[in-house]
């Protein structure tokens, strides 16, 4: 371009101090969101392959939780997240896909394996620990001991009064778990069916039906007419454990982890994992730990029965 006989070029005429400045700020902009971009993806930020979901019995919630947080110390990169709900909804978010583990405090049922074999893999089970299942009353309440047919007739509505069995006149408030417990399945077909599959006697339909071992504990220190039935991880020295026996020519035996193991007390039962297909990995390396010695520690502190080397 000529002007005033002297040619310009618009190009290099052009003079680029001024706009430093804004490249600069440019150059930062990039250079942060670059930063941030490569945060996110990198490998060592990601958790989802160290990640467990862990979901199902209320009754092992509390001593699922005590491991997750012993694990911490184990191995650090491990996340877990623990969640109640009950067996059935654990073992429904097995069949689901949606959990790496499955707590149990019953037996899968056949129907449950099945809808897990229907995507391809085999559910596989792990004995964790034991438990007892201590029947309680009010610590006001004079009766110390009952047969399994005893608490059965209570459950049913045969027997609707503590005079019936020893007790003052005082009419029986029955407490159980929602249906959906793995304790309650395992009360209805052990105690109220005297582990009889032919039997079908039910609860009562005046049984209140709780959702947690700590609601059902709650209502018996509140009420001297309750009975309720409680893992014995849950039982407090506040609550009054009723002396149990398989018929009344047995001795009434108290639930303890010497008399679970021992065979005794007539109400024990296993505490389950379940896995959908062979865990592998970091899966497989927590549940490996949870028979060490120092995780069956912890199954002892909380109240349940350890499993017998």
């Amino acid at each position: 371009m000529e002007h005033d006989g002297k040619f310009t070029n618009p190009v290099c005429a052009y003079n680029p101090q001024p706009m430093k400045p804004f490249r600069l700020i440019l150059i930062l902009l990039c250079l942060l969101c670059a930063g941030c971009t490569s945060q996110a993806e990198s490998p060592s930020n990601t958790s989802s392959s160290l990640y467990i979901e862990n979901k199902g019995s209320d009754t092992i919630v509390n001593l699922a939780l005590a491991w997750a947080e012993a694990y911490q110390t184990v191995n650090p990169a491990v996340r877990i997240s623990v969640t109640g709900g009950g067996s059935g909804t654990g073992l429904a978010s097995l069949v689901n896909g949606t959990v790496d583990i499955a707590n149990a405090s019953r037996g899968i049922k056949d129907e449950e394996a099945d809808a897990v074999r229907a995507n391809g893999v085999e559910p596989v089970e792990f004995i964790i620990a034991r438990d007892a299942i201590a029947v309680i009353v009010n610590p006001e309440n004079p009766v110390n001991e009952l047969t399994l047919q005893q608490i059965s007739d209570i459950y049913s509505g045969k027997i609707n009064n503590w005079l019936e069995v020893g007790g003052e006149d005082r009419p029986i408030v029955r407490l159980s778990r929602e249906t959906n417990s793995g304790t309650h399945v395992y009360f209805l077909e052990e105690v109220l069916r005297l582990g009889d599959s032919e039997n079908t006697t039910f609860f009562s339909a005046n049984t209140l039906l709780l959702p947690s071992s700590e609601v059902i504990s709650a209502e018996v220190r509140e009420n001297p007419n309750a009975i309720g039935y409680d893992g014995l991880g849950y039982v407090t020295p506040d609550l009054k454990v009723i002396a149990a026996a398989p018929d009344a020519a047995s001795p009434y035996i108290l639930p303890s982890a010497e008399t679970v193991n021992t065979g005794q007390y007539p109400i024990a039962r296993d505490l389950y994992m379940y896995t959908a297909g062979d865990p592998t990995g970091h899966v497989k390396e927590y549940l490996d730990w949870l028979f060490t010695d120092a995780a069956q520690a912890i199954v002892e502190e909380l109240g349940f029965v350890p499993i017998n080397p």
